[in-house]
């Protein structure tokens, strides 16, 4: 598959609002159309639909990601190894041990010129991962994990907490 082919990509992203479907499509295009010999790894999970790009088909690979959340409908565009990429600018937000993101509210604050510049970076760094050359794959899409019901967190968390309160 590839860039053009997103029918199940736009199938996990029905269930949201039409104006942040539009804000993650441009975000893939704008990945796709610099890095078209890469892989696009989709996840559709309960708390979010994510998908990433990798010179390989390993996680453990992906150079950046986008994000969308289903209980706040935020939209994040991350770099799985973000604590080891430059980030002089500090518009990096994420304290944990690797992933750094920067939310998007909307294209027309999306600094395309400084991602652009971190996105080469952390390309670099992901192909630095890349132990054996022969796993290196060439601009497929590939669903890595759907959910088995795609229910709302709040509503999964409510159900849970129900069931420990019996």
């Amino acid at each position: 598959m590839s860039k053009e082919q997103k029918d199940e990509l736009l199938k996990f992203l029905s269930s949201f609002p039409e104006e942040k479907q539009a804000i993650v499509l441009w975000l893939r295009d704008f990945i796709w159309d610099q890095y078209p010999h890469c892989n696009e790894l989709i996840y559709d999970n309960y708390s979010a639909v994510a998908f990433g790009w990798s010179p390989t088909d390993k996680l453990g690979q992906t150079f950046c990601s986008i994000a969308i959340y289903r209980t706040n409908y935020n939209i994040h565009f991350g770099f799985y190894w973000g604590n080891e990429i430059a980030d002089p600018e500090k518009k990096l937000l994420g304290e944990g041990n690797q992933y750094r993101y920067i939310r998007v509210e909307n294209l027309k604050e999306f600094p395309k010129t400084y991602i652009k510049k971190l996105v080469k970076e952390a390309y670099a760094n992901s192909l630095g991962k890349v132990k054996d050359k022969k796993d290196l794959r060439k601009g497929e899409t590939i669903v890595k994990s759907i959910s088995p019901t795609r229910r709302p967190l709040k509503k999964a968390l409510a159900e849970k907490k129900n069931k420990a309160g019996k």
